[in-house]
């Protein structure tokens, strides 16, 4: 056997062994990942046969501050990208992506916001923890039609879910987080339309 066939096969040996080594330490964690909704079937799922607006809003200092006394909790990102509906020509709603830490692993929501201001539903796009840490959908049906108050809270209208509290802690933040952000951009928008020339 030359010389350079060995090189190769032991090259190529030294190549299988670390992806062996990478499949063992990912394996449990990509075993566990899951999608459960593109984002384009959550929308249609969420505003059916409603035109999308895609917008990038740069929240300011101001803003952020208020949207982080609003959610009672940390809001760090000032850029939001909303989606927003407009269905039958009217106002139909605005979606927002929540992705946040559950335990050691990410997550992301769609949280949807009513053109009151009262959520309209929450769906689970993704899900990297272990499956039997994710509440089962009739408990993600609770949130709606709620608005961002104190009855908004884990244990009040909300019950933690046994088995998955670091799951129900990480929406409650979520859809608190995005209802203040929510708020926000439309107290914003109040103000801008107040300012227009009748």
């Amino acid at each position: 056997m030359s010389s350079e066939l060995v090189r190769r096969r032991s090259g190529c040996g030294r190549r299988i062994a670390v992806l062996a080594l990478l499949a063992a330490c990912l394996g449990p964690a990509a075993s566990h990942a899951r999608v459960y909704l593109s984002v384009d079937e959550a929308l249609r799922l969420v505003f059916p046969g409603c035109a999308i607006e895609h917008p990038t809003v740069y929240l300011t200092e101001e803003q952020l501050a208020r949207a982080r006394r609003l959610a009672d909790g940390p809001v760090q990102d000032a850029i939001v990208r909303p989606y927003r509906a407009r269905c039958d020509g009217k106002p139909g709603g605005v979606a927002y992506l929540d992705i946040h830490r559950v335990r050691t692993l990410p997550e992301t929501l769609m949280v949807a916001v009513a053109p009151d201001g009262r959520l309209r539903r929450v769906e689970v796009l993704s899900f990297r923890e272990p499956p039997e840490y994710k509440p089962r959908g009739p408990w993600y049906r609770l949130f709606d039609g709620h608005a961002l108050d104190e009855r908004l809270r884990l244990e009040r209208d909300i019950p933690i879910v046994a088995g998955a509290t670091l799951s129900s802690q990480a929406t409650e933040k979520a859809v608190r987080r995005v209802l203040a952000i929510d708020q926000v951009l439309r107290e914003a928008s109040a103000a801008e339309k107040g300012k227009s020339p009748k």
